[in-house]
């Protein structure tokens, strides 16, 4: 009778423990967010669900990374100035900025915009670079070492790529001019295995326009060629698209053509097949 008592003593233990490490390895993983001060001549306190988290913070501050549960959260930015109450919606794991800044119009009252982090896996000897317009300028072209990259990125909006690590010149320039630039030419020194949140702020009028920018780490995903470029809510250069490994254009090779091609020919079988289920099978009047 003591035996059975202790066998089913350790079989509820051991269900215990079972019980409590599934449990454990199911809990969702919280959300990182940081929070960018970018507005030039400001000081700002910032409250993140009613809890002060900043005084006093100057252009250029970056704040956090605070985790947070999944789900919407408050912030509230006040100072001299500035008065702006806005949301975060964040999902389990999400890596994040929030942004306070200018709008283009100039005396315009600041905004917040928020900006995800692509913290996807990235190959050895790349790196990440996100580069977001928060400036009081009208949109703008980004050029990466001499060549137009992104087109018309209006306040607000981003581009980002994969290149291979090391040093980039990247400047901004008022979109369609190749004058002067706005902001730069900059050098951005990029280390592998890393991604890089670049943010261009402040008025070039007065001499205020700079960038803040942090890094987040990244974990490798065993590629070997850094020859991804996204546009991310930016317009992409029309013509070739170099990838910056060493300035030749990524041209489409044969197998890649006939990848696309035959994608797009399953693609038209399976709605010609929907297409024939929806209508059923046709009969004819005898």
């Amino acid at each position: 009778m003591r035996r059975a008592a202790c066998l089913v003593a350790a079989i509820t233990l051991l269900g215990f423990g079972l019980s409590t490490a599934d449990s454990e390895a199911a809990a969702p993983r919280p959300a990182t967010v940081t929070v960018i001060q970018a507005v030039p001549d400001a000081t700002v306190d910032v409250d993140l669900d009613g809890r002060e988290v900043a005084t006093a913070a100057e252009v250029g501050a970056v704040l956090g990374p605070f985790e947070l549960a999944a789900g919407t959260h408050d912030i509230v930015f006040s100072g001299a100035g500035v008065d702006v109450e806005t949301t975060v919606d964040v999902a389990a794991g999400d890596t994040s900025d929030v942004v306070l800044h200018l709008p283009a119009e100039v005396g315009g009252d600041p905004v917040v915009h928020s900006y995800r982090a692509d913290t996807d896996a990235i190959g050895p000897g790349k790196s990440r670079i996100l580069l977001a317009h928060t400036a009081t300028v009208a949109p703008a072209d980004v050029e990466v070492d001499g060549e137009t990259v992104f087109t018309n990125i209006a306040n607000g909006e981003f581009a980002d790529a994969d290149v291979p690590e090391g040093t980039i010149e990247v400047a901004l320039l008022p979109s369609g001019s190749t004058g002067d630039p706005i902001l730069g030419p900059i050098d951005v020194s990029l280390e592998a295995g890393t991604l890089s949140m670049i943010y261009a702020y402040g008025n070039p009028r007065n001499g205020s326009m700079n960038v803040i920018s942090h890094t987040r780490t990244l974990s490798a995903d065993g590629s070997v060629r850094p020859s991804r470029i996204d546009t991310g809510a930016a317009g992409l250069v029309t013509g070739p698209v170099t990838t910056f490994e060493d300035g030749r254009p990524f041209v489409p090779g044969p197998l890649v053509v006939l990848l696309v091609l035959l994608v797009a020919t399953g693609a038209v079988r399976a709605a010609r097949a929907r297409r024939r289920e929806v209508r059923g099978p046709s009969s004819r009047a005898g």
